[in-house]
């Protein structure tokens, strides 16, 4: 039952991930903001929004989200450059 219920978790995670970094994207649409720093305070903004709302708590790994969030900053970047 344990396994279940973290296999649970790690997809539940990473369904939030990409929520998360299409919102970002989103949002570096609506505002122009399209550098690394803009990137990271939308994403920063974003795990804040889904705690607001309760899809994000203390539980979850929020340091580990952000960073495979951080992580991802390249392929963003190659979207937007082309």
């Amino acid at each position: 039952m344990k396994l279940e219920y973290l296999l649970f978790k790690v997809n539940n995670m990473e369904e939030i991930i990409q929520e998360i970094l299409e919102l970002v994207k989103k949002k570096m649409e609506e505002q122009g903001a399209y550098d690394r720093e803009a990137y990271k305070q939308f994403v920063e903004e974003t795990i804040d929004y889904f705690e607001e709302k309760g899809k994000l708590t203390d539980e979850d790994n929020l340091e580990f989200i952000e960073d495979q969030l951080l992580d991802m900053w390249e392929g963003v970047e190659e979207k937007f450059a082309s």
